[in-house]
């Protein structure tokens, strides 16, 4: 009777040739979801200047001043209840009527200007 060794298993090379397969793919993907993620970072910090813009409009038709605080918007009995940042970015503190709107610090690096 004859015997019959069976090599199962995979070879080194064959091991090797995967590797490379998924850092190639990879080395294409992670850059293509790092601009997917600042532009996402970008609309979303965009969209909490439109309501600071509004909610700082709405401010000045009712109480008939050009400027107000960060902390008369935002707040619980302010025009906007809560607001998130997105990226560790920083708002001005105060908002005067027609100027524009400036965050900072976006992801450490990026600054967004809203002209209202």
């Amino acid at each position: 009777m004859k015997k019959s060794s069976s090599n199962k298993g995979f070879t080194l090379v064959e091991i090797m040739i995967v590797v490379v397969i998924i850092g190639l793919l990879a080395a294409m993907a992670i850059p293509a979801f790092q601009k997917v993620r600042q532009s996402s970072q970008d609309k979303a910090v965009l969209n909490n200047a439109r309501q600071l813009g509004a909610a700082a409009d709405q401010y000045f038709l009712e109480n008939g001043t050009s400027t107000v605080l960060l902390t008369s918007l935002v707040g619980s009995t302010g025009y906007i209840k809560a607001m998130n940042t997105v990226a560790g970015e920083t708002y001005p503190t105060t908002y005067t009527q027609g100027e524009t709107i400036t965050i900072t610090g976006i992801a450490g690096s990026r600054t967004i200007t809203y002209a209202q």
